[in-house]
């Protein structure tokens, strides 16, 4: 099935990339930069109407709504960006309020902020928002937008709990379904600082179909059609193919002890390089 929406996925913010994970005055330079050339920018760009796209900020995972969404709205509103607000959503009721709703049917892009992804799909889960969501994404020329949490939540089977540093433990890591707005992966985000290498390990190990994906700070990924990949953003990402895994002892082991795995794949890919999910080719950009 052609799918008319875009997604793009976002791992999250160190010194730069979020005017909501940032301290604007200390790093403006780095900040207006990074948003001039960088991931929002793009997510503008792809929209419908670029600056005149209707932009809805989605704040439900967040615990500070109040504080973030207005930093978004600054942040947009810095790129020329001329319809921008946000939608807070922060009770199960509230999507399917038919004002929100309404709203929604008339976004071109919906941003969903950073928290915590579990609070994201048990408040919108199933609800009237997420089913026009996803009717929007398959038919429209609509673009997701996810950063955090937000971006963790997008796909099927989404992780919302594991220790890094124990992340090869079994049964550290915790996985639920995500709002499914694409099959076959698993996004895991803060990739790179936070060391979140061996919560993909498991993930895919667990089931070799799903292909691992992990966002570094300042990074994205814009897909296409849930199949063409286009890394976006200053930093990495990490993909982990376990379809040619020869072995793992997944099954043998007690809960708590370590996992070994037998020819993991792992490709990074940095700005511009591309993936297609379908045939399982890279191509890096510079080549």
């Amino acid at each position: 099935m052609k799918i008319t929406g875009k997604l793009i996925i976002i791992g999250g913010a160190v010194d730069k990339g979020s005017f909501t994970e940032t301290d604007l005055d200390k790093n403006s330079a780095s900040n207006l930069n990074f948003f001039e050339t960088g991931i929002l920018k793009r997510i503008i760009s792809e929209s419908k109407h670029k600056e005149n796209s209707r932009i809805e900020v989605v704040t439900t995972a967040s615990n500070i709504p109040k504080e973030i969404g207005p930093e978004y709205v600054k942040a947009f509103s810095y790129l020329d960006a001329k319809n921008i607000d946000v939608l807070y959503i922060e009770k199960r009721e509230e999507a399917a309020d038919p004002a929100v709703l309404t709203r929604l049917k008339a976004a071109d892009i919906v941003i969903f902020t950073g928290g915590d992804q579990l609070r994201l799909t048990s408040i919108l889960g199933g609800t009237p928002f997420h089913d026009i969501l996803l009717d929007k994404y398959h038919n429209e020329e609509f673009v997701y937008a996810g950063t955090s949490a937000g971006a963790a939540a997008a796909s099927n089977s989404m992780i919302y709990q594991g220790s890094s540093s124990e992340a090869l433990l079994k049964g550290e890591v915790k996985i639920t379904s995500g709002l499914g707005l694409i099959d076959g992966v698993t996004i895991d985000t803060h990739f790179v600082r936070r060391g979140r290498i061996g919560r993909l390990f498991q993930t895919v190990v667990s089931n070799p179909r799903v292909l691992g994906i992990g966002l570094g700070e300042d990074t994205g990924l814009l897909i296409t059609n849930n199949n063409e990949m286009e890394a976006i953003g200053s930093g990495l990402v990490i993909l982990v193919d376990g379809r040619d895994i020869k072995d793992t002892n997944l099954t043998q082991v007690e809960l708590g002890q370590p996992i070994s795995i037998n020819n993991l794949v792992v490709h990074v890919m940095s700005m511009n390089d591309t993936y297609n999910i379908g045939t399982h080719k890279m191509q890096i950009h510079t080549s």
